[in-house]
């Protein structure tokens, strides 16, 4: 194990003053239970000030949405406890499916609203008389606990998310820049190639939650929130554009050398401008588009397949330039900003178009309610005395790793880190505490544990375990407020939670638990469903919003097909399974041109019809597209081809029709033969 680093140690200490201002406030305020205040400041601390503050904003907001449904739920079903029961479950498993659909840290709110309940409403069962006064103190400690948190984290050496994340935005806007040069360049090593592609696209989908902590951060960056989420939408739009100019490019030297011959020059060109990085010049880009203009082939009736391709890529060339140059400008404004210039406002997406799964967030609230269910009824029917803590952590528990795809190891995890707390937090209670009369010597006699704890929470290989083991320690700590110091209500309390732990653990591992593989294949699916509806009517959205879902999609793929796939040559397979994911922006693409493809004569309606089916029937594997399929795509091909444009715009539909369908095409059937002008005879 490594020894501590500074900031690791600063981290810890921060935390350790923030628990024991939160304990000194609700002390001295007189509350209930000082000690959930403090076990709050470490609950809510994170090593970047900016995420801590928007923690802080939600958790409040998540706490008295929580305190509110509790005091009107638990004084009507008091004389019911099965149903008050079956209503905390409810009511737990309707925020958890909430907060898994809100991919952003806003998603605290509902997860904080639903276990909120939990832990008071569940306790109040046999006192339900005092719920009011109890949330409201229950709202007073967590909000003490959250302010104080917030209020060091924020004052003492305050470490900005904001720097972090725009050196993750440089990475991965260098590593797009560097897949481009490596693809315009002839014999670019693909195993370099597939390690960008795989980095970048998780990279820009963790970036862009990341970045939902921005506006609250303590650093010039919080100024410059839209000018950073643009640069995301730019980088989610260069991944399917890289994706497509590489394989234009391969397939173009495969089939025809010596047609990308003028080419060299402007490749090379377009290459060193890349290769600059952020020094390159973003009012270069519109003589390397001037140029690429001139190489752009037209489109004649009988254009043959090299001619396409070319058009093809000339496009995506063009619209990747594009987006690069924004980029490079966005980039450059973001610096502007930090130096203390003018921030301007940007427009940009937000998450609400990012990829949503509604059917794992109905299985992870029901493993919730489930498991809760279980353990009130074990704690009725036994009239166990300390039985509420059971239900409470079973709901904490299904609540924190909902998001995973397996969270039982993470359970066993907390519950193994819980059991070790024990030895230490018994020792606490029943020694050292009945000898502390004030609170300065409080705050000597725990800081060896907390301030040591503390330190391994900032890494990410230690940071669950490290957390559990606190709030382990912390938790039981609360026990002094209830005037409860004996073994018998020490060991009564443990037993409790572990059996809320172990019965999450089993609950989880039946109804929740599934493999990488299988989320690969459901969002895959998912994908497919989103393309046949697509065929059947005109896409609602724009083409920014889905380009970047279908990356999204990508970078919540890739951690899972590496998993289920180790080895670099079923990876490469895997990644390129992915092509048909590009063809949603394609079917897109073509239903906004339709209106003027159909003023020259030319119906998409067949094709679409034939990709509906294709992709709305039976699951098929990458490469087994039916071959009527192919034919429908060369004879829609050959008739925007051989479609009259009278008008500018009617010429240009064209053009961006047949470089739609020969992506199309190329994503369905990247082996086939050659596209032919004429079926031959």
């Amino acid at each position: 194990m490594n020894a501590p680093k500074m900031s690791e140690m600063l981290f810890s200490l921060k935390c350790f003053m923030a628990s024991m201002l939160a304990l000194y406030v609700s002390l001295a305020a007189g509350l209930p239970r000082p000690f959930w205040a403090m076990m709050t400041a470490y609950i809510v601390a994170s090593p970047f000030s900016g995420a801590v503050r928007s923690k802080a904003l939600f958790r409040v907001c998540g706490t008295l949405i929580g305190s509110t449904a509790t005091i009107f739920m638990v004084p009507r079903l008091a004389n019911a406890p099965e149903l008050l029961s079956l209503a905390l479950a409810c009511w737990v498993g309707l925020c958890l499916y909430i907060s898994l659909l809100d991919r952003t840290p806003r998603s605290y709110i509902f997860m904080l609203a639903g276990y909120t309940a939990g832990l008071i409403g569940f306790p109040a069962v046999t006192d339900p008389a005092a719920i009011f006064d109890t949330g409201l103190a229950r709202v007073e400690e967590i909000t003490i606990g959250i302010l104080s948190a917030t209020v060091v984290h924020s004052l003492v050496f305050p470490q900005g998310v904001g720097p972090a994340l725009l050196g993750r935005l440089d990475r991965a806007l260098a590593d797009a820049q560097r897949w481009m040069a490596d693809t315009l360049k002839p014999g670019a090593g693909k195993t370099q190639a597939l390690h960008t592609r795989l980095a970048l696209a998780g990279e820009i989908s963790e970036l862009r939650v990341m970045s939902t902590h921005l506006p609250f951060d303590t650093s010039q960056l919080r100024w410059t929130a839209g000018m950073v989420h643009g640069l995301h939408d730019r980088l989610a739009m260069m991944v399917p554009l890289l994706l497509a100019v590489e394989d234009r490019l391969n397939a173009l030297r495969e089939t025809d050398p010596d047609s990308l011959t003028p080419w060299t020059a402007l490749l090379d060109d377009i290459a060193a401008w890349v290769q600059a990085g952020r020094d390159a010049d973003p009012a270069r880009a519109a003589g390397l588009r001037a140029a690429l203009a001139q190489l752009t082939p037209e489109l004649p009736s009988n254009a043959g397949w090299s001619a396409i391709l070319r058009l093809n890529l000339a496009q995506r060339l063009d619209a990747l330039i594009e987006a690069c140059e924004d980029g490079l400008e966005l980039r450059s404004n973001v610096s502007t900003v930090m130096q203390g210039g003018v921030a301007r406002y940007t427009p940009h997406l937000t998450p609400a178009v990012l990829h949503r799964d509604h059917g794992m967030a109905l299985r992870s609230a029901l493993a919730a309610v489930v498991t809760i269910l279980l353990c009130c009824a074990f704690w009725i029917f036994t009239a166990w005395p300390s039985g509420a803590a059971a239900p409470m952590m079973a709901g904490v528990l299904c609540c924190f790793f909902a998001t995973q795809d397996d969270p039982v190891p993470a359970i066993r995890m907390f519950l193994k880190w819980t059991v070790i707390s024990m030895p230490v937090a018994a020792f606490y209670i029943l020694f050292v505490l009945p000898a502390v009369h004030s609170y300065e010597m409080l705050v000597l006699v725990i800081a060896p544990v907390f301030l040591v704890g503390g330190v391994f929470m900032p890494r990410p290989a230690t940071a669950g375990s490290s957390l559990a083991f606190l709030i382990g320690v912390a938790g039981t700590l609360s026990l002094q407020d209830t005037d409860t110091l004996d073994i018998p209500s020490f060991l009564n309390s443990m037993v409790a939670q572990l059996f809320g732990f172990i019965a999450a653990a089993v609950i989880t591992s039946l109804i929740r638990t599934v493999g990488g593989d299988w989320m690969a294949r459901r969002m895959l699916r998912t994908a497919r469903r989103e393309v046949a509806q697509m065929t059947q009517a005109s896409p609602s959205e724009p083409l920014l919003n889905i380009s970047a879902r279908m990356v999204d999609r990508i970078g919540l793929l890739m951690p899972r097909l590496a998993v289920s796939h180790p080895t670099p040559e079923e990876r490469a397979v895997a990644v390129d399974g992915l092509r048909e994911l590009r063809v949603g922006l394609h079917t897109a693409q073509l239903c906004g041109l339709q209106p003027l493809l159909e003023q020259g004569g030319v119906s998409l309606r067949p094709l679409l019809q034939k990709l509906g089916v294709y992709f709305g029937g039976s699951e098929h594997g990458h490469g087994k597209a039916p071959a009527v399929l192919l034919e429908k795509l060369d004879s829609t091909l050959r008739a925007v081809c051989a479609a009259a444009g009278t008008a500018a715009d009617a010429g240009a539909a064209r053009q961006q029709a047949a470089a739609a369908l020969a992506s199309m095409r190329r994503d369905l059937f990247p082996r086939a033969a050659a596209y032919q002008p004429e079926i031959a005879s």
